[in-house]
């Protein structure tokens, strides 16, 4: 386990706690602002803070890398091996013509140990196939509206169901991830993968059809809450679904360990892409009826919570999700992201006061126990040799 392996699951960690409150301040701001569209947008196009912060961090390697070149070839013209040359050639032991010989001859031993050193180089530098920054628009542009889908479909649910319905359901990506993964051939299926499969969603059906209650509840009608609540949970598994093709394509465009792209650079053209080329789905929307009229938040205040909201619910923790997923693997980032269904449950619990039925509990433990199998399912298959 590398260190890129730790710091993937730390970055889990600090997504979980991260996405858990963004979520229930989320869930505060459509109490006086229910916009999923506004809120969605701000978030994602705010991701083009990275394009600046990215492009001044690689002048500032091309600088770094050009003083430190510089500053070999000086060592390199006055290299002690150089200079134990000349006084061999030099010694009184020997002829002038022969002295001249073996200087040109270790002459010719040293400049291919130099000139070897930088062929290693180059070879190090393209031993590993790296994208360039036109591919990395195009592959900003192929996910942005699948990321921009996925989290306007995540706080669409939001705005009609509870903190830990939605985590629950945005939490089976993990099956998806695996079915997708396989399809496109960056995973495979076994029997303990596709028993978790079956666990998690016996527990997504059994939370569909649990009950939650809260004292904030009762001010709705208990009929229209129970529609909301249904179309909330439609959001939400539908934004597990594009939220497990986002997290494949993202592998598969960063490579294996996350070395060939630029997270920081696709994260910004997708904010750029975001910005420029998605805002006009608001219309389409809102002629629906899926989203309310537009509208811009009212009050100083609110403007500045939906703004800090999006920059550290958003652009800070889905760059965190996005490392971790390339310094992991989409399965294991999308198994510490089922931590967040505890953690919600229990902050439901605290600050609106819900309470949950036992099938609704029951069902979230098989959600979370289905993704601890799947996440172990190659040890489960080597030792008893599925």
């Amino acid at each position: 386990m590398g260190w890129r392996y730790k710091a993937g699951l730390f970055l889990i960690g600090t997504v979980v706690v991260i996405w858990v409150t963004s979520a229930e301040v989320t869930q505060d701001i459509f109490t006086a602002y229910k916009q999923p569209f506004a809120v969605t947008y701000l978030g994602a196009s705010l991701m083009i803070v990275y394009l600046p912060v990215a492009f001044l961090k690689d002048w500032l390697c091309r600088y770094l890398e050009r003083r430190r070149s510089s500053r070999t070839n000086e060592v390199e013209v006055g290299s002690p091996l150089r200079h134990k040359v000349i006084e061999m050639g030099l010694q009184g032991t020997i002829t002038k013509k022969d002295s001249e010989e073996d200087f040109s001859s270790h002459e010719e031993d040293v400049r291919p140990l130099i000139g070897r050193g930088r062929e290693e180089t180059q070879t190090l530098k393209h031993g590993k196939e790296i994208v360039t920054t036109k591919q990395i628009v195009l592959y900003g542009l192929y996910l942005a509206p699948i990321w921009f889908v996925t989290e306007y479909l995540s706080n669409a649910a939001l705005a009609r169901t509870s903190v830990a319905s939605t985590t629950v359901l945005s939490s089976t990506s993990g099956l998806f991830t695996l079915f997708i993964g396989a399809l496109l051939g960056q995973d495979t299926l076994n029997l303990s993968k596709v028993v978790a499969v079956f666990v998690s969603m016996a527990g997504v059906v059994m939370t569909t059809l649990g009950k939650t209650w809260a004292a904030d509840d009762s001010q709705l009608n208990s009929s229209l809450n129970g529609q909301r609540s249904l179309v909330g949970d439609l959001f939400g598994l539908l934004s597990a679904v594009s939220y497990g093709l986002f997290t494949v394509l993202l592998k598969k465009f960063a490579g294996e360990e996350g070395e060939g792209v630029d997270v920081q650079k696709l994260f910004g053209y997708i904010g750029l892409f975001t910005l420029v080329a998605l805002w006009w789905l608001v219309w389409p929307l809102t002629a629906l009826g899926i989203e309310p009229k537009f509208t811009i938040p009212h009050s100083a205040k609110l403007d500045e919570v939906v703004l800090a909201n999006g920059f550290v619910g958003s652009v800070l923790s889905d760059y965190f999700w996005a490392l971790s997923v390339v310094w992991t693997t989409p399965l294991v980032a999308t198994l510490g992201m089922s931590l967040t269904i505890p953690l919600a449950m229990v902050a439901d619990m605290m600050i609106h006061g819900r309470h949950y039925s036992a099938i609704y509990i029951l069902g979230s433990t098989q959600v979370f126990a289905g993704f601890v199998i799947a996440n172990i399912s190659d040890l489960f298959s080597k030792k008893l040799g599925l």
